[in-house]
């Protein structure tokens, strides 16, 4: 689902998620709803100076107002939480690229994934760690709020309960939450950090499995949502760091398939097909006496009639947008997440400001595959 940026801390863009938008009115209804207000105010009671007036709490529109202030100081709270993440990732050299706000809490995104286990292990602990803070001075202001302000008493009680309760939670060995992430960082003191990934991603899986179990067993919805957020994400992060530990140390340029075929804007497609299928190319650069003008596509011959293949020039098929363009010293793993994360197939590699050769998808894929043979073999 859709983001948009809401604030910039730091230089960190702040999005919201439009899952959270939905899901925070919910939120709001079921912390002021039913027994929810009493249940909450029995905890508080025994860490506040005097009890909690519940009776205040449930009259009128005071429970709608209760829960929305609740909820929007929990997600204050995640959006605190992400930030000891970010602030943790800059002493060591990360950038944090955003953090985002969604229905299942936040996330911050670092440029890059730290590999050393000590820079990971304080990452990771950094937003327990902050949520703790958070929920004790929340707690010291039960303390002080005098108690004929019934509403900022329960919220700050609330909040103090909740905030550590999710650090704790957080703390779970279920990767890729933190306590996921700091399980796997110790793992990787002594193994190679793709395999204690899955050991770290395999543990995850299971917890999902037993969060699946407990919330058809206590018919907890958000039990089982968490159980195929956790699945899902332990799987994904597994898949991605897999792959990164295979194009760890290669290049751009060891990845890419050299330019030794182009085609001019006179070409016709005929020409383009016959050269794709000789060169197994899903792609070829078209040139004229300036340069590379752009790339034609195997896709960009879907609504052709094969009929036209002979009498079609190629510059009628280049697009106008100037084709993506990558260095050849760059990172393997980081371009093809750029590129993924930009939805681009394939790119021009350049080097010194010309254009030595091209890479695709499939130039990734056939290294990662040639990487994971050799490494069977060794």
């Amino acid at each position: 689902m859709r983001s948009f940026t809401v604030v910039r801390l730091w230089g960190i863009p702040i999005r919201v998620n439009l899952s959270l938008v939905v899901f925070l009115p919910v939120l709001a209804w079921l912390v002021g709803s039913g027994g929810q207000i009493a249940l909450y105010a029995s905890v508080i009671d025994r860490f506040a100076p005097q009890p909690v007036d519940v009776a205040a709490l449930t009259v009128g529109w005071t429970p709608w107002l209760v829960g929305s202030l609740a909820a929007l100081g929990l997600f204050a709270g995640v959006t605190v939480h992400e930030l000891g993440h970010a602030l943790v990732a800059r002493r060591y050299g990360l950038h944090t690229e955003s953090i985002t706000l969604w229905i299942f809490g936040g996330l911050a995104r670092f440029d890059r994934i730290p590999r050393e286990w000590d820079r990971e292990f304080w990452i990771a602990l950094a937003g327990p760690a902050t949520s703790v803070l958070v929920g004790v001075a929340c707690a010291g202001l039960v303390q002080v709020v005098p108690g004929r302000f019934p509403v900022a008493v329960f919220v700050a009680g609330w909040l103090a309960v909740v905030n550590v309760t999710l650090a704790l939670f957080n703390l779970l060995p279920a990767f890729p939450m933190d306590g996921g992430r700091v399980l796997r960082a110790l793992l990787a003191r002594n193994r190679p950090y793709g395999v204690a990934t899955r050991i770290a991603a395999s543990l995850g899986v299971t917890f999902a499995l037993v969060f699946a179990v407990l919330g058809v067993l206590l018919f907890n919805p958000v039990l089982i949502l968490v159980a195929l957020f956790v699945y899902s994400a332990a799987k994904s992060e597994a898949r991605v760091t897999v792959l990164d530990d295979l194009l760890d140390g290669l290049s751009v340029a060891d990845v890419m398939d050299p330019v030794t075929t182009t085609l001019g804007p006179d070409d016709t497609v005929a020409t383009l097909v016959t050269t794709m299928l000789s060169r197994h190319r899903l792609s070829v650069p078209v040139v004229d006496d300036t340069g590379v003008v752009g790339v034609v596509r195997l896709e960009d011959l879907r609504d052709l009639p094969r009929d036209a293949y002979e009498t079609t020039r190629l510059d009628d098929l280049v697009v106008a947008e100037p084709p993506v363009r990558v260095d050849a010293a760059a990172d393997a793993f980081e371009t093809l997440v750029d590129l993924g994360q930009r939805g681009v197939d394939d790119a021009l590699v350049e080097s010194g400001g010309e254009v030595v050769g091209t890479v695709s998808q499939g130039s990734f894929f056939a290294a990662i595959e040639i990487q994971r043979e050799l490494r069977r073999s060794v």
